[in-house]
């Protein structure tokens, strides 16, 4: 199915790119959340008219995103967790562990946000964490995980 995106997405396109996508990627998931809409005649005139307007409301998003990303950067949030002896913890800390200790400081940021490269942390110490709050902008924070 061909589409208009309305947004950049990763892997795919920029913002007004026609793209060939499957079917069921375009009718599940892009048009129903409002970033793409079919490539017709109709609607890429109506994407002409409103480009100025989505490239306006994109760099706004941009710029906002990068303002919390200097906020975000270099921060350490520490999660108490129980552990073994050994320094394994019972259980493991996940993105939305992660979640909510940001929360807890005044950092609203959604699960999916919350990029670990290596997966749920399953023992005591340092990690490093990126926090995606664009495509184009992510910031790194340090999780301490503590043995309750």
């Amino acid at each position: 199915m061909q589409i208009i995106l309305l947004e950049k997405i990763v892997n795919l396109g920029q913002l007004g790119d026609v793209v060939k996508v499957k079917d069921g990627y375009a009718r599940n998931f892009l048009i129903p959340t409002g970033k793409a809409k079919r490539a017709t005649p109709a609607n890429l005139k109506e994407f002409e008219v409103r480009r100025a307007e989505l490239e306006k409301e994109s760099a706004a998003l941009l710029a906002a995103a990068q303002a919390r990303a200097e906020k975000l950067e270099g921060m350490a949030v520490q999660i108490r967790q129980k552990a073994g002896v050994d320094g394994k913890l019972f259980g493991s800390v996940t993105n939305a562990d992660i979640t909510e200790a940001l929360k807890k400081l005044d950092f609203a940021v959604e699960r999916p946000m919350v990029r670990m490269p290596d997966g749920p942390l399953k023992t005591i110490g340092e990690f490093p964490v990126t926090i995606a709050l664009h495509t184009d902008v992510h910031a790194s924070i340090a999780v301490t995980v503590v043995a309750e």
